[in-house]
Parts: C-alpha cells; sequence; structure tokens
C-alpha cells in the first residue's frame, strides 16, 4: 500500500519554509555578488594567470546557486500522469549538472597551469599612473582579492542552516564551497605578490591550486547528486552516517502491537524520500486491510521528508533491509 497522493505538493513545516525562502534568497545575493566580483575581476585580472584562475572560478561559483534555484522550482511543480512520482529529483539533475560543469572547467586550468609551467611563460603585470604617481597594478589585485575573502564566508556560513533543514544537497555543497574561497583569494594573493618578487612561477602554482579547489568542488558535488540518482541508502549532510528517518519508520512500526519485525528500503528524491516498509506480522491471517492503512498513514506523517510510504507484509525480512531504528530527537538532530 502506498500513500500515493501524486498530484498534491509536499506540505513543509514552518521551519523549512522559512529555510525554502532564505536558501532562495542567499542564492540571489550570491549571483549579485559573484555579477559584481566578476565583472571587476575582469577589467583588472591583466596577464595574472592566477587571476584569471580566479575569476574564471568567481563565474563558475554561478552554477550551484543557479542550480538550487532552477531545482528548487521545477521540484516544486505538481506530479503528473506522465511523471506520477512528481520533479523532486530535478534538484540531483541540477546538482550533477553543476558537479560537471566544475569538474570540466577545474582539469582545464590545471591543465593550462601545467603548460604555462613547463613552457617557462612569465607573466607581466603593469604600471598606471594616478595623481601623477605610478603605481603598480598588482597592489590594486592584491587590495581586491582581500577584500573579496570575506563576502563568501559570511554567505556560506549562512547558506549552512536553511540547507540542513532541508536536507538540500545542492546548496549545502554550495554552503561549503563558499566557506572555502577564501583559500583560493588567498592563493591568488600569494601568486601576484610572487611576481612583485621575481618568482614568476609563483602565478602559475596560485593558478593551480585554484584550479584543484575547483576539481575537489566538482567532485563533491559530482558525488552527492551520483548518491541520490543511483539510489544509495540516504545519508545525513556531510557525513557516511545513514540518515535516521528511515530508521525512525522502523521504530514506529515496531511499535504495533501486530507487527513482530520490521525493516525498510528507502530512496532519495531530492530532499525527500520513499519509503518501502515490509513488516512481518505475528499473525498475518489476522492483518486487516484497516490495520495496514493506519500503519502507512502513520509512517507518512512521522516526517516531512517522507514523501511516499509503501507498506508490504512480508513472511521474512531481505538481508538488504535497513532493521535499524532511531527516535523522533534524531531525526531532529540530523537538521542541526
Amino acid at each position: 500500500m502506498s500513500t500515493a497522493a501524486r498530484g498534491k505538493r509536499p506540505t513543509l513545516p514552518e521551519a523549512q519554509k522559512w529555510a525554502v525562502r532564505r536558501g532562495t534568497l542567499l542564492a540571489w545575493w550570491t549571483l549579485a555578488y559573484l555579477a559584481v566580483d566578476t565583472a571587476v575581476l575582469f577589467l583588472i585580472k591583466g596577464n595574472s594567470q592566477a587571476m584569471q584562475a580566479a575569476w574564471i572560478q568567481d563565474l563558475l561559483g554561478m552554477i550551484p546557486p543557479l542550480a538550487f534555484l532552477i531545482g528548487m522550482r521545477i521540484a516544486r511543480k505538481r506530479a503528473t500522469a506522465d511523471h506520477p512520482y512528481g520533479f523532486a529529483q530535478a534538484m540531483d539533475i541540477a546538482h550533477l549538472i553543476s558537479g560537471t560543469a566544475l569538474l570540466g572547467f577545474g582539469g582545464f586550468l590545471l591543465y593550462q597551469s601545467a603548460m604555462t609551467l613547463l613552457q617557462g611563460e612569465r607573466p607581466d603585470i603593469g604600471m598606471f599612473s594616478l595623481l601623477s604617481f605610478d603605481i603598480w597594478q598588482g597592489w590594486v589585485m592584491i587590495a581586491f582579492m582581500f577584500i573579496t575573502l570575506f563576502p563568501p564566508l559570511i554567505l556560506g556560513r549562512l547558506k549552512m542552516k536553511p540547507a540542513k533543514l532541508l536536507h538540500n544537497k545542492a546548496l549545502f555543497a554550495d554552503a561549503q564551497m563558499n566557506k572555502a574561497d577564501w583559500m583560493a583569494g588567498l592563493a591568488t594573493i600569494m601568486g601576484i605578490t610572487g611576481i612583485g618578487l621575481g618568482f614568476w612561477w609563483a602565478d602559475a602554482i596560485a593558478a593551480a591550486i585554484i584550479s584543484l579547489d575547483i576539481l575537489a568542488d566538482g567532485f563533491k558535488n559530482l558525488r552527492g547528486s551520483l548518491t541520490s540518482m543511483v539510489e544509495a541508502v540516504p545519508k545525513s549532510l556531510g557525513t557516511t552516517e545513514p540518515h535516521p528517518v528511515p530508521a525512525l519508520v522502523n521504530m514506529r512500526l515496531a511499535e504495533l502491537p501486530w507487527v513482530r519485525e520490521v525493516g525498510n528500503r528507502t530512496r532519495e528524491e531530492g530532499q525527500y524520500f520513499h519509503v518501502d516498509a515490509y513488516v512481518v506480522p505475528h499473525h498475518p491471517e489476522q492483518i486487516t486491510a484497516t490495520e495496514l492503512m493506519k500503519a502507512r498513514e502513520i509512517c507518512r506523517n512521522l516526517h516531512w521528508k517522507i514523501k511516499d510510504v509503501s507498506l508490504i507484509p512480508v513472511t521474512e525480512l531481505s538481508p538488504l533491509l535497513r532493521v535499524d531504528r532511531a527516535t523522533r530527537e534524531d531525526a531532529e538532530h540530523s537538521e542541526l
């Protein structure tokens, strides 16, 4: 039996509604900041490969918030006859696209940096005049990169709470990328400083460090999206621990007097779960359809992440099922 209310949108609790609004607002703030940031970087990057890499990284930084905004918009669409499971997995597809793009561009930048080192290309950062003073352009680059160390760090920290409340992998990965961006900015500053001190190779090494950071971001995004799309056991955000909500379903079903054993398998679609719960009754011949429907509704109302539940009576449990149990407090703790 299944709670297949396909034509309805899942109803979110107030905390999750707030998280959607906050996550959306922060995504737009991120895009606005990056639009200004990339425009200024384009004007001042000169021949520095580290600055060019930082510029490309910030351009690529627009992909995750765009993926979140587009994915959330599509995921909210109502289920149809052609798509009876709804569109929640659109978030995973958007996440996959952003991860693939980051990996591709990160690999290109790493190759470009390596070729610069091998060929011994020496970048040139010129001078400009201001009020009759000759100023090295590198000082402007360093000053701007220092200023841009802080906004991504702040945005990343602000995104963490809504990402965890929603259990949204795309927003969580975006927050992690923002929080780690200061390292790429610092590498850029060191590369420019190296040029000023006569170490031409410092620029290419800084660009390589930035490209490795982009590759790491791409790998995390790609891995996170694929674990959902290949229907792996759902994990809590940022950990390798199984998410407690499926175990909460086991706990609640095990409390029913007619249930002897219980296990489930759960697949993740976007930020929602589809649970197939298997129960071994004490007396199978005495189980009624009414009891099954009541048990199904109990499971469906346990947690907002449970979008659909199938309840299947069996004579024995498969060894592949999850049989662990968790409390409501465990499920709530995973959102902190």
